[in-house]
């Protein structure tokens, strides 16, 4: 099994996944947008992963989906009911459909303007300011009382969530004004698994 990666993106979180179950995988680091990358992988994302003769697979939510499947004894995707299952998907399409996209045009404000002047890229990442803000009001509220993203045990969601977070360091409002989000920060940090996959990456917070 080898995943895809590029420090600090969304990868981080089937990295902790592999890192919490335990059995071998490789990295690759990989250069966004490169040439060589777009031949593995042409829509040019991360993470993406192979594992045997599946062919590229790529899509975060879906890898992570695969490794909860794949390693069961890890218990790490949904409890066997429905709305367990149905709790773990909503927070999965959460990150992707609602938190990501809040912070693309924070990373990203060119994709959103064909005018490039600077006024303008900042005034799209001023913009992106209030997106983060609601999804991270949002998810604020929803940890109050919790320890992990779904059932109050250690799931799929939990990296996912974790690798998001993180962006919010780069913000000039403090992750410390969403007190849930910033204790379950603290305490995913303290956390071996992904202690060691951000050792792995080069990364710092």
């Amino acid at each position: 099994m080898k995943l895809f990666y590029a420090p600090g993106t969304c990868a981080l979180a089937p990295h902790i996944v592999l890192e919490w179950v335990g059995e071998p995988y490789e990295l690759e680091k990989v250069q966004l947008g490169s040439p060589e990358y777009l031949k593995i992988n042409p829509l040019g994302q991360v993470p993406a992963m192979i594992d045997g003769t599946s062919g590229v697979m790529n899509q975060a939510d879906a890898i992570l989906k695969y490794l909860a499947h794949k390693y069961p004894d890890a218990k790490l995707g949904d409890d066997g009911t429905l709305q367990d299952a149905y709790e773990l998907d909503r927070a999965l399409a959460f990150f992707t459909g609602d938190v990501h996209p809040a912070f693309y045009p924070f990373f990203k404000p060119g994709r959103y303007s064909i005018d490039e002047s600077e006024s303008t890229l900042n005034s799209v990442k001023q913009a992106s300011y209030k997106l983060i803000d609601k999804v991270f009001t949002y998810l604020n509220a929803h940890l109050d009382g919790l320890n992990y993203m779904v059932g109050n045990r250690r799931t799929i969601a939990d990296p996912y969530a974790f690798a998001m977070i993180r962006w919010g360091n780069n913000l000039p409002k403090p992750l410390s004004e969403y007190p849930n989000i910033y204790r379950f920060y603290q305490q995913m940090r303290e956390n071996e698994g992904i202690k060691r996959a951000m050792e792995q990456q080069g990364l710092k917070q």
